[in-house]
């Protein structure tokens, strides 16, 4: 029987309430499926912070090294400068741990009315390069008060950087419909994503049975609101996979039900998993906040680390649980927190 160890990090808001719902979840597949977890909880995000001026403990990295995997809520309180919690608890994890895929699917959910006009099946996995890119903080500010006060940030993208990444989207593409499209701005950044094309043209040619087109971030962001089922693996640059795997939840109805994976592809560190919402401060502590994107990315994690027939197992109870109507209130539903829950295990 295989044992999994499982860092549990809550964090802050709704995390607090979704987390131990997915969890319960793990727990019921993992006895189906024989095969055991191992958690282990930490207090770590904004709250933390709050008490101990920090984000995590000194030594939290390298105790999250001990793990096979990392299961995270979110983070971010009202109390605490916005500008932190991706510095100094999010980033700080996905570089230390070369986590440089960020890998959130976007799909229809049977039942589940999305906002669009077409009724066409929605399918498609963004593919977000996840550790270089427009969010490296490179730069700093000049005498902000002033009237000459400046701000700057530079992006960078590196060739092993982009090479990885794309060689990644593209294996990926080779499991599904061997499509892959790329998006870029190159047309007005004529340096960093005329790069950024160049390179993953070059990966391109090493995968001739994967269709590759190449489209402009403006259009696409039309696209996936006009012709989403057009998609099928996208492969984009920090920034852009930030603000357009933001879209891909809306046209699948809420962003409480996207899951994501930060993923360390070579596995030598563990990938964390979590929904990409925010930490919704403002529901917390009310038991309606939307589970099912917390729950998926439990079976992106299930995934990531071999047990590939429990994850289909979820997929398989969430669909049957979106069919018969247990939605949350986000959804136009009257379901809870826990009810949504406990109705996937019995669907299991």
């Amino acid at each position: 029987m295989s044992n999994y160890k499982i860092a549990v990090v809550p964090g802050d808001g709704i995390g607090q309430e979704i987390v131990p719902e997915g969890l319960k979840v793990i727990e019921a597949v993992a006895k189906k499926h024989n095969f055991t977890i191992e958690t282990e909880s930490f207090d770590w995000g904004a709250g933390y912070y709050l008490r101990n001026e920090k984000f995590l403990p000194d030594n939290g990295l390298e105790t999250l090294k001990n793990f096979d995997a990392v299961y995270f809520g979110a983070v971010g309180l009202p109390g605490v400068d916005d500008t932190l919690p991706a510095k100094d608890y999010t980033f700080k994890v996905r570089t230390s741990f070369n986590q440089y895929v960020n890998y959130r699917p976007v799909r229809s959910y049977p039942g589940v009315p999305g906002p669009l006009r077409s009724e066409k099946e929605i399918d498609f996995v963004i593919v977000r390069e996840n550790t270089e890119g427009e969010f490296v903080q490179v730069g700093g500010q000049y005498l902000p008060d002033s009237e000459n006060g400046m701000g700057v940030d530079t992006s960078i993208f590196t060739r092993k950087g982009i090479e990885r990444v794309a060689h990644y989207a593209f294996k990926l593409a080779r499991t599904r419909r061997k499509k892959l499209t790329h998006i870029t701005k190159s047309n007005t950044l004529i340096n960093s994503l005329a790069y950024w094309d160049r390179v993953i043209k070059e990966v391109a040619e090493e995968y001739p049975d994967v269709e590759h087109d190449q489209m402009y971030i403006d259009n696409s962001t039309a696209m996936f609101v006009l012709k989403p089922e057009i998609f099928d693996v996208v492969l984009t640059t920090n920034l852009f996979g930030d603000i357009l795997s933001d879209l891909g939840g809306a046209v699948m109805g809420s962003l409480g039900l996207g899951g994501s994976g930060n993923i360390n592809p070579e596995k030598e560190f563990p990938s964390m998993f979590e929904p990409i919402h925010g930490s919704a401060p403002d529901i917390a502590g009310q038991n309606i906040a939307n589970p099912y994107g917390q729950i998926w990315s439990a079976a992106i994690m299930l995934d990531h680390i071999g047990e590939t027939e429990a994850a289909n197992n979820i997929m398989q109870a969430i669909d049957k649980t979106t069919k018969q109507g247990v939605l949350t209130v986000d959804l136009g539903g009257n379901a809870n927190t826990s009810e949504v829950a406990d109705a996937v295990i019995t669907n299991l």
